[in-house]
Formats: structure tokens, C-alpha cells, sequence
């Protein structure tokens, strides 16, 4: 299973008030609510972003609220992997339960910039930057955390469980 696209580069502590403000959380609608995501600090994020880039961010992604919201509006506004420092571990718990492939490798996070082409291999770990011919070796998912995110999150992997034992 891989990841490849264009990077969008943000710093230290994104907060979820960040990647999607609570203004919109009534939203109903998932595209129209990933219209707003990250906004408050990049409007040009939602013009820009295509299906399969990536976001790659600094320590504590996904910092704040507990909301599933934040891995969500990424995952529909197309970013096909989020590579941090670190994420906060509720974000982490999240983007996992709804199928969006995330990675922590600190030297991928600092090396990589905004616009480089990047391709994730999450059955390895390995990150490549097309751009700058470096690559960083991230820590790969378990298999069973790969059929979550191949199953396009929790429910959908618990619900094809369910029907392989009927």
C-alpha cells in the first residue's frame, strides 16, 4: 500500500480548531465541510490540494480537541497521508478509525518541503522525496492497522470481519 503526491508543509502543534474550526462543525455534508479545512492557516489549502498528496507537519499534529472531525476533513479534501514528528494521540487513535494513513518519522517531517513529491510505502515505513532523492525510513503499520486503513476505516474493517464469518 502506498501514498504519493505533493506535500503541503505546516509546523509544530496544529490543533484540530486548526484543521477544521468549530464554526463549521455543523456542517452535515462531508465535502462541503472539507471545503473549510485548514483555513485559518492556509486558505489556499483547499483551491490546491488534489486527490493523493500528503501534509506533513512538525511535533504534536492533531493537538486539542478529541474531535474525528480533523482526520476527516483531511482524508476527504484528498490528502492520501499525514507524515508528522509526532501526532497528539487522540488525532493518531482517529485517523486510524476512519482510514487515514498517517506516519511519524521526525527526519522526513524536518527534511521534507512544501511542494516536493513524496511517495509513502506504508508496508516498509520508507518515505521518498522524488524531489530532493532522499528517503527516511518511518515506522511501518502493523498489518492489522493496514487492513483498517485498506477497509477505509474501524467500521468498514469490523463490518467485512463480520461477513467473513457468516
Amino acid at each position: 500500500m502506498n501514498a504519493k503526491g505533493q506535500v503541503f508543509k505546516y509546523g509544530d502543534n496544529v490543533d484540530t480548531d486548526v484543521i477544521i474550526p468549530a464554526r463549521y462543525l455543523a456542517i452535515q455534508d462531508q465535502k462541503e465541510l472539507a471545503e473549510h479545512c485548514m483555513e485559518d492557516i492556509d486558505t489556499s489549502f483547499v483551491k490546491n490540494v488534489k486527490s493523493g498528496d500528503i501534509m506533513v507537519a512538525g511535533k504534536n499534529f492533531g493537538c486539542g480537541s478529541s474531535r474525528e472531525h480533523a482526520p476527516l476533513v483531511i482524508k476527504v479534501a484528498g490528502v492520501s497521508c499525514v507524515i508528522a514528528e509526532t501526532f497528539a494521540r487522540i488525532f493518531y487513535r482517529n485517523a486510524i478509525n476512519i482510514g487515514l494513513p498517517i506516519i511519524e518519522c521526525a527526519e522526513a517531517a524536518k527534511g521534507i518541503e512544501a511542494g516536493d513529491e513524496v511517495e509513502v510505502d506504508f508496508d516498509s515505513g520508507m518515505i521518498y522525496d522524488k524531489t530532493k532523492n532522499t528517503q527516511y525510513k518511518g515506522q511501518p503499520f502493523p498489518e492489522f492497522m493496514q487492513k483498517i486503513i485498506r477497509s477505509e476505516g474501524l467500521v468498514n474493517y469490523i463490518n467485512q470481519k463480520q461477513q467473513e464469518t457468516k
